[in-house]
């Protein structure tokens, strides 16, 4: 499986209209947010899922059966708001572990929602059954081409909004976002995977040579607990020559709270996770390095912001 620019460029015609063109913020001379937070059901995931559903709509395989998919959270509400816009039922397969906020909000969007196993994983593995024994379009959270192209999506928006930048900070789970973005803009700028130290995926997978199942938790897991780094995404990684920026709990915990003390910007722990890498000085900015940092996702409790 490979992805090409030009595949998302394609995404880009296909998706116009069903994603919201999200804005920007200047925060300081060298400094700017990408606010896909405002993305349709609060994170990127809707550009993803919604290039799938319709390129399978294009080509036939997605019918009347609907869609099926395994997400801890931001991956489910994105194909559950996909296929109620496009009018198809949606099944999404999550672990017990799934935020009861996000479960919450499955139902609101009118999925049927399953509860399996601990983890992704197990969530993952029933979904390909389901998807397998009912004939539905399996939607993978962030390891189909079409997926990641259409989260490369963003990249080219950058590239229209800004005018010149050097880096791109951007969190890193299953890996889809980043596959993409690097994808669209690799040529354009650098890319910094930023990794919580407690899920590092893509570190692990560079060191192996290859995508490995790693130990995943802490404060980031529920959007940035995926188990294995994506082909694609490792793929793109090698293509690129993408490193890992691991950041500690403590980091991301306290990078959150700067958002929303200092920005009025609500955003759930692994969206934190890509601005840690420079609070916390985990990446060290040359001096009058234009920075983008892409905040992705604003699922998260309210009550733990202070």
């Amino acid at each position: 499986m490979t992805v090409t620019r030009e595949q998302v460029e394609q995404a880009a015609v296909r998706i116009a209209g069903r994603v919201r063109r999200t804005p920007v913020l200047r925060v300081s001379e060298t400094v700017t947010f990408k606010l896909e937070l405002l993305q349709h059901v609060g994170s990127f995931k809707p550009r993803g899922m919604f290039n799938r559903l319709l390129a399978a709509k294009e080509d036939g395989s997605l019918t009347g059966v609907g869609t099926v998919t395994a997400s801890g959270g931001n991956a489910g509400l994105a194909v559950a708001y996909a296929a109620r816009e496009l009018g198809v039922p949606a099944r999404i397969f999550v672990p017990e572990s799934a935020p009861a906020a996000k479960v919450a909000r499955l139902r609101t969007l009118d999925a049927d929602v399953v509860h399996v196993g601990s983890e992704y994983a197990e969530a993952y593995a029933a979904a390909v059954v389901a998807a397998e024994e009912s004939g539905a379009l399996f939607a993978h959270a962030y390891d189909q081409p079409e997926v990641v192209a259409g989260q490369g999506t963003l990249g080219l928006e950058l590239l229209e909004q800004i005018d010149g930048f050097d880096t791109v900070f951007v969190a890193v789970g299953g890996g889809g976002l980043i596959g993409g973005v690097a994808t669209a803009i690799g040529d354009r700028a650098q890319v910094v995977a930023v990794e919580p130290e407690l899920a590092p995926t893509l570190a692990r997978a560079l060191e192996a040579g290859r995508p490995v199942d790693v130990q995943v938790g802490g404060v980031a897991a529920d959007s940035l607990g995926a188990r294995r780094l994506g082909q694609i995404a490792f793929d793109v990684a090698g293509q690129q020559n993408l490193e890992s920026v691991l950041v500690d709990e403590a980091a991301i915990i306290e990078a959150r709270q700067e958002l929303w003390q200092e920005y009025r910007l609500a955003v759930e722990h692994g969206a934190a996770t890509a601005y840690a890498a420079l609070t916390s000085g985990a990446y060290k900015p040359a001096p009058a390095e234009r920075v983008v940092v892409v905040v992705c996702g604003a699922n998260t409790d309210l009550n733990t912001l202070t």
